[in-house]
Formats: C-alpha cells, structure tokens, sequence
C-alpha cells in the first residue's frame, strides 16, 4: 500500500493498481485477491467454501423471516436488521448438530436462538416497556397470544417526545425455512392515550394454521403516535418504535 502525493489525487483502478481513500487520505495498491474459480474448485479452500454457503442459506433465511414479518418489521425496524438478522441466523445454522459442516441448515439448527432479537436497536422493546407481559403459544390450536397487565403508559413505558398515543402489535407467523414459505397472522391494539392513568390490562390474540409443522414466531411491536384532530401521525417515520421476537415454539 502507498499514499498518493501530489495535486491530483485519483480514486478507481488502472490497470492493476487500484486507488482509493481512506481516513481522508488516498492511497494506490496492486489488485490482489485469489481467483473466483480456485475458491470454487481448489482442497485448500474447502472451508472457505463451507462457511460462505451456510453463510449464504444464513442470507436466505433471514430475508424469509423478515417478509414473513413485514407487516409489522415495516414500522419498527432500523437500517441494519437485515445483517443482524443474518448474523443471528448464522447462529441458528452452527447450531445444526446433525449435517456436515458447510450442509448445515436452519431446520436442524436452533431456531429458538432468534427468541429476544430486537427489530430496532435504537429503539428496544426491553427498553420500551418496563413491565412484564407474557406470551402464549398453543401449536395444536394455532392460537397465540400477548397478555398485557394493567399499566400506566406515564410509568410504565419509554418515553416519547411529542407522542400522545401508542398502539400494540403483535404478529404470528409459522416459516418453512426448506420450502420457502409462511403463513402470517396479526392483531393490532386501540390506540391508548399516553397519561398517568392506569389502563385496564389487554390481550392480542392472533390465530394461525393449526397443528403447524413448521417454527412459530411471535412477534410484539409498540408503535408511537401524535394524535392531531383525531388522526394518528407516526412519529419520526417509526425510528423510535420498538418490535422483537417474544416467543419461538419448534416442532
């Protein structure tokens, strides 16, 4: 690598040298990098192979999850779910006891790993809501639930500049991360006024396929609103909405 002197400073490639900045200075180097096709092909890169395609089915698995969970993902996600999905995902895959390295799938792996992950890192359910709820997941039924006891939104919740009202969300999904598939359920709360009066508790029920032989995800989102003349404006386009994975039931 060699820092660039002179007037013109020059980013791109000529030839085999490419240029390019760097902490605000510029340097030149020689393209480098081993041959696509030796990668594919070559024992030595054997594991390099194996880790880029549970990486890969990691990739795959992580967009499914995210459409199966749109519905609610869409108003309570920040820019970088998408590679803390994946990397969580990947997780899941290395949990796989049973395939060979590089074989390894999110079927046999530990879906169960994705329980607690937060849509929104700048904005976390865990700190969003400080009183307990509990969840409830019935896979002969297909029933699936969030109970929420009775809370003061003043105290017991995160809070919003400018917000008026929130609402609850929760989502259910059953995945078939081999077919590539799902099938998606969800409920959504009143709106509830953000003051210092105690609110009756509430449960949202969701009710998906019965008897799924595929995982089920329930998801839990609380979305921030200011009300202006009876209508509900989401506040700073969803940035400080929370949302995670509450509740994960295998087959």
């Amino acid at each position: 690598m060699a820092r660039q002197k002179g007037l013109i400073k020059l980013e791109g490639a000529i030839g085999d040298l490419s240029f390019y900045k760097s902490g605000g200075e510029y340097y030149a180097r020689t393209k480098g990098g081993v041959d696509a096709d030796r990668i594919k092909n070559d024992p030595a890169f054997v594991r390099t192979r194996e880790n880029g395609s549970e990486f890969g089915r990691a990739g795959k698995a992580s967009k499914l999850l995210r459409n199966a969970l749109r519905q609610l993902m869409v108003h309570a996600a920040d820019n970088r779910v998408s590679n803390r999905l994946t990397t969580q995902m990947l997780k899941v895959i290395q949990a796989d006891e049973t395939n060979a390295r590089g074989e390894r799938t999110v079927s046999d792996g530990n879906p169960a790993l994705l329980k607690g992950f937060e849509f929104n890192a700048g904005a976390q359910l865990a700190g969003t809501i400080y009183v307990p709820f509990a969840t409830a997941v019935d896979r002969v039924t297909g029933a699936l639930e969030v109970s929420l006891p009775a809370l003061v939104p003043t105290t017991d919740l995160a809070m919003v500049q400018d917000a008026t009202h929130l609402r609850f969300g929760a989502l259910g999904a059953t995945v078939d991360f081999e077919g590539e598939s799902f099938s998606t359920k969800m409920a959504v709360s009143d709106f509830v006024e953000i003051d210092s009066v105690e609110h009756e508790a509430q449960s949202l029920e969701v009710q998906i396929d019965a008897a799924s032989p595929s995982p089920i995800f329930l998801a839990f989102s609380i979305e921030f609103f200011q009300m202006v003349n009876g209508e509900a404006y989401p506040l700073k386009s969803g940035a400080l909405n929370a949302m995670a994975i509450v509740a994960v039931d295998l087959p």
